[in-house]
């Protein structure tokens, strides 16, 4: 279970007790447990959607149930999305990793931001209230089952640091058995429509990926964070086209 510890106390602000031994490698290791650490995070959405909807208003509710949803992952995704965004400003590939090093914000990083949040607040608020707390449950699972994928599939831009341990210590089968575990709870969830939110959230965070490694040669931990938040937007966009249309 030291995994699964890990990967909350890197996932999540969950203060959790207990010291576990291992380097940045430990992390890696710990890539399986994800999908169960985004579930765990959904089951706290939903719950936070519930009480916010009974409380207040649509539009107030959905903009309190995605606060709750950045502030328990600490905005670390938000982060890296940010210095992604930022980075497009360089010249190079070794210009645009020294601005992401950079802790500064600039335009590039708080515009995505700012449109990021908007799309996924609206998104939230609009969705039907039968289907609103199941796609909430669903959406950092899939999210947090891209990391292992995408580690396997490009290489790092750097060769030191978190997210090169990271990529280094991922398993073979943690891919697989990640991605797998996302889909049985997106079918259960959602069911027939799940299949098309899990496809268009991976494909959405490979094709961000993909941007991202071709102008820096590579990946970094802060185009992995970038890559969960697009996940997750995809998703709640599948979602709201899906219902938009069925009605």
């Amino acid at each position: 279970m030291r995994g699964l510890v890990v990967a909350a106390r890197y996932l999540t602000i969950v203060p959790l007790p207990g010291v576990v031994p291992g380097g940045v490698d430990t992390l890696g290791r710990a890539a399986v447990w994800f999908p169960v650490i985004g579930l765990g995070i959904g089951v706290v959405l939903v719950a936070a959607e519930r009480v916010t909807a009974t409380l207040f208003p649509s539009l107030l509710a959905g903009l309190l149930t995605v606060t709750v949803w950045k502030l328990l992952t600490g905005g670390l995704h938000l982060d890296g999305l940010a210095d992604c965004l930022d980075g497009l400003a360089g010249r190079d590939a070794e210009h645009r990793l020294a601005i992401m090093r950079d802790s500064r914000i600039g335009a590039f990083g708080a515009i995505g931001l700012i449109l990021l949040l908007l799309l996924e607040i609206v998104a939230v608020t609009e969705l039907p209230p039968g289907i609103r707390g199941r796609a909430l449950l669903v959406m950092p699972v899939i999210a947090r089952a891209t990391p292992p994928l995408l580690v396997r599939l490009f290489p790092a831009a750097k060769s030191e640091g978190l997210g090169v341990a990271f990529g280094a210590s991922v398993s073979g089968r943690a891919a697989p058995i990640a991605l797998a575990t996302a889909l049985v709870v997106a079918l259960a969830a959602l069911h027939a429509i799940g299949v098309a939110v899990f496809a268009i959230s991976v494909l959405g965070a490979l094709a961000l990926t993909r941007f991202f490694a071709s102008r820096l040669s590579g990946i970094t931990g802060d185009v992995l964070g970038a890559a969960i938040e697009v996940a997750e937007l995809a998703g709640l966009l599948t979602v709201s086209a899906w219902s938009h249309l069925a009605r």
